[in-house]
């Protein structure tokens, strides 16, 4: 099951440029302190990337026979762990 799970907020910048990420997309998304952040604009929208996994968190993907995870299998276990996250983080 690759479901998206959607979350919205809003925040505003200061003087500085400065910004607070909200606080329900920092849950869902497991930003802590020191979380790398990737900023892209491009075509008009600007999107924001958290680093917060690692590539052992993948590990599991790969059997002990060594066969090789496809792409899909990953984004889809990628897409898994989002609506999990999703799901705890709103007690469901």
């Amino acid at each position: 099951m690759n479901t998206r799970a959607k979350v919205v907020g809003g925040s505003k910048a200061t003087s500085k440029g400065q910004t607070t990420i909200p606080k329900q997309v920092r849950e869902v998304m497991g930003i802590k302190d020191g979380t790398p952040l990737t900023w892209t604009y491009e075509d008009g929208e600007l999107t924001v990337r958290a680093k917060t996994r690692r590539l052992e968190d993948f590990v599991p993907l790969v059997p002990p026979n060594g066969r090789h995870a496809t792409v899909e299998e990953m984004e889809e276990a990628i897409g898994d762990a989002i609506v999990e996250r999703v799901q705890r983080s709103f007690g469901r």
